[in-house]
């Protein structure tokens, strides 16, 4: 990607005092054009770069502008490289870590990242959701239609959008885009999408950032109040951090939440095998009950 490139080419310039326009083609494996395009562009930005022809000739950072290597610390270039290499984990090309070898080729103290922190981001169906970021990220990159069938709690739906964003949030991959049929922006999950087909070129338009932590993306349709045996209280301090509950005089777990799918926190209950007890709600204790009744049903004949 270009801006990746870019990132590289200044990185170069910042650890070599001047490099010729034919050595960062070989390097970055594009041309000579491509490269002198690239070179305007950090211009454009307000980095000043010195281009001299002829013999001894070559590309440099202006003497005198102050930009080196305190502009990020050591620790903190690990911590970028750390996350670079966490793309590699669902991209399954190691795109990011070629790059990083660019940049510094040899350079085996910069390239592994900081070797205490392992950032994994590939989810258990990594095979198919690296082709489908792969494809949503090309479809985002030339603003191209993108037709995919969806599964929701609402039922199935065939779905023509304008991707705009890949979105991980919550160990999930989403995409922010402009949904055709609801004429609105729409998160989509990546797990839920199949069937993707690449089509028609269209013009972007303006689209506001997903507010990820708001009600326009996790909505919560339901606040719940759960009484939990404290057998369990590992669970919800790493489900939901250490403040989420609140310990009764019995001892159990008092749990209070938003939850914005009703089958999710249906779900949720059930998994701790009759140790939780949905106190709020009353139409949902109603609902519970009643699937309590028919899984004994269904398991007394």
């Amino acid at each position: 990607m270009k801006l990746n490139r870019l990132i590289a080419i200044l990185s170069v310039l910042l650890n070599q005092e001047q490099v010729t326009a034919p050595e960062l083609a070989k390097r970055f494996e594009v041309s000579r054009r491509t490269i002198n395009r690239d070179i305007e562009a950090l211009n454009q930005a307000g980095i000043p770069i010195v281009t001299q022809q002829g013999v001894g000739g070559g590309i440099r950072i202006m003497d005198g502008f102050r930009m080196d290597h305190t502009a990020l610390t050591s620790r903190e270039m690990h911590a970028i490289l750390s996350g670079l290499r966490s793309l590699d984990s669902v991209s399954g090309n190691n795109l990011y870590r070629q790059l990083m070898e660019k940049i510094s080729p040899g350079s085996s103290g910069i390239l592994p990242g900081d070797q205490h922190i392992l950032i994994d981001l590939a989810s258990w169906h990594k095979a198919s959701l690296s082709e489908k970021i792969e494809l949503l990220h090309g479809a985002i990159e030339q603003h191209r239609l993108i037709s995919f069938h969806y599964l929701s709690r609402n039922g199935e739906s065939n779905r023509i959008v304008e991707p705009s964003l890949l979105v991980f949030q919550w160990s999930s991959w989403y995409l922010w885009c402009w949904c055709r049929e609801k004429a609105a922006p729409r998160l989509f999950k990546l797990d839920r999408m199949d069937s993707l087909q690449i089509g028609e070129p269209f013009i972007p338009r303006q689209m506001e950032l997903p507010d990820l932590l708001g009600e326009q993306a996790f909505p919560d349709k339901y606040h719940v109040t759960v009484r939990i045996s404290s057998a369990y209280k590992w669970r919800l301090v790493e489900e939901y951090g250490p403040d989420c509950y609140k310990l009764t005089p019995e001892g159990d777990c008092l749990f209070s939440a938003g939850f914005t799918d009703k089958n999710h926190l249906i779900s949720w209950i059930l998994s701790f095998q009759g140790e939780a007890e949905l106190l709020e709600p009353l139409e949902l204790r109603e609902e519970l009950r009643s699937i309590g009744k028919n899984i004994y049903d269904m398991h007394n004949t």
